[in-house]
């Protein structure tokens, strides 16, 4: 039930499933939106599929279920992937995309799922978890900053893309 415009129903963590896949990539596009990045998205389900769910994933998923008109409906997610600290000689983990639909923000979920990546991290024996903010999401900078992360202010993410990725990759 709707409580001062938040939901105060329970949630629960768990790995994303291949059912999962279309309500992923629906909150994908919704985070796309509220990041002014839509017109970017190219993703599907069946594009996604091979990545999170085949022989090689390149990449997990944590979803955040909580009771929708009494069913168990994906509100969040969290995806992720291991990538290498040459300087610790060990394994990280990065978080490409966290994002809790408008709705169902203000009950944890946010804080549950970087918790959950970062016991993971710990579990895994990774010497980091890192993820990257747009300058401008104040509110998730703090947020992020009030949990314990570092932002790190000297580093810039350099990006080739598309048709200047053709490009990039010829001699």
């Amino acid at each position: 039930m709707p409580h001062n415009g938040r939901m105060n129903a329970p949630f629960q963590l768990r790995a994303a499933r291949e059912g999962d896949l279309p309500a992923i990539v629906g909150l994908i596009r919704e985070l796309a939106e509220f990041e002014q990045l839509a017109h970017l998205v190219v993703v599907t389900p069946e594009s996604l599929k091979p990545h999170l769910f085949g022989t090689k994933p390149a990449a997990e998923a944590v979803v955040a279920e909580s009771p929708v008109d009494g069913q168990a409906t994906v509100v969040a997610f969290a995806l992720f992937f291991t990538n290498f600290s040459t300087f610790l000689g060990r394994p990280g983990l990065y978080l490409e995309d966290l994002y809790v639909q408008p709705q169902h923000r203000g009950r944890g979920l946010g804080k549950a799922l970087l918790q959950h990546l970062g016991a993971l991290a710990v579990e895994r024996g990774c010497g980091r978890f890192e993820w990257s903010v747009l300058d401008w999401n104040e509110n998730a900078i703090r947020f992020y900053e009030k949990m314990g992360a570092t932002v790190m202010p000297d580093w810039r993410i350099c990006r080739v893309t598309g048709p200047a990725l053709d490009a990039f990759s010829k001699p």
